[in-house]
């Protein structure tokens, strides 16, 4: 088997399920050391047993992305643990919110900024940090269709991603000419245990978000992980600052 990233360490933070999850499973297969980081020690534990199980190298370290002196300590565990840091995929995120307008609740608002933006923020503060002394080092911020559009009824939510491709861009502007290249990953729907909570898991709901995909269904988590292993290869060397969407053709309309 083809090990494209062997000698290469991968932070993959939120994942303890969905995206993050294969997306940790991903790096491994492909070669990579893998630095889970995770706010669930159960599941980031259980994700590290899984990668163990089939043969890949990883560590877990309990991570709350709004959280400076957490998010600090993963990248200096990361480095005492591997050395460096190759690949950055910052993916966790919450999408608690499915409320008018009207009905805003400045406490989810809060709580959605500070995991899904500023938790972006702060991983890139201190991965930056690394990778500028290394002089090398890819990026990729997990976003979403609704950094591009808006949805409905998810104001924070949208606000936090249209948030994330405006910083993914600035600073992939600046720190391009330090051999550093940060872009972000726009999926539409994704089965994951988020979408799958959104919904309450009711059939006709998730009919519903399946047929509003012109492909007829929403994404498997492994399929967006192969987007972010896309851009963190050397097939993506030229893309700086983008948005690399995955939605079954959500948006093409």
């Amino acid at each position: 088997m083809s090990k494209p990233f062997a000698g290469k360490v991968a932070i993959v933070t939120g994942a303890g399920s969905g995206i993050g999850l294969a997306t940790a499973k991903a790096f491994a297969e492909a070669g990579a050391r893998v630095v889970i980081a995770e706010v669930n020690d159960t599941a980031g534990e259980e994700a590290a047993r899984e990668i163990h199980a089939a043969h890949g190298k990883c560590i877990f370290v309990h991570t709350d992305v709004s959280n400076a002196k957490s998010v600090s300590t993963l990248v200096a565990r990361t480095v005492s643990a591997y050395g460096q840091i190759d690949f950055a995929i910052n993916n966790a995120g919450i999408d608690p919110e499915l409320v008018p307008e009207a009905t805003w609740d400045e406490q989810m608002f809060d709580r959605i900024v500070a995991i899904n933006l500023k938790g972006v923020f702060l991983c890139m503060k201190y991965q930056l940090a690394q990778m500028t002394k290394q002089g090398s080092g890819v990026i990729v911020n997990v976003a979403s269709i609704a950094g591009l559009s808006a949805v409905a009824n998810k104001p924070s939510y949208t606000a936090s991603k249209h948030g994330v491709v405006g910083m993914t861009k600035a600073a992939a502007l600046q720190y391009a000419r330090q051999g550093i290249r940060i872009n972000s990953l726009c999926p539409g729907g994704v089965d994951t245990p988020i979408a799958m909570d959104n919904h309450g898991g009711n059939p006709l709901a998730v009919a519903s978000m399946n047929n509003a995909h012109p492909i007829g269904r929403i994404a498997d988590p492994s399929e967006i992980a192969a987007g972010a292993l896309f851009l963190c290869s050397d097939a993506a060397s030229f893309m700086i600052g983008q948005s690399l969407v995955l939605d079954g053709g959500l948006t093409a309309g």
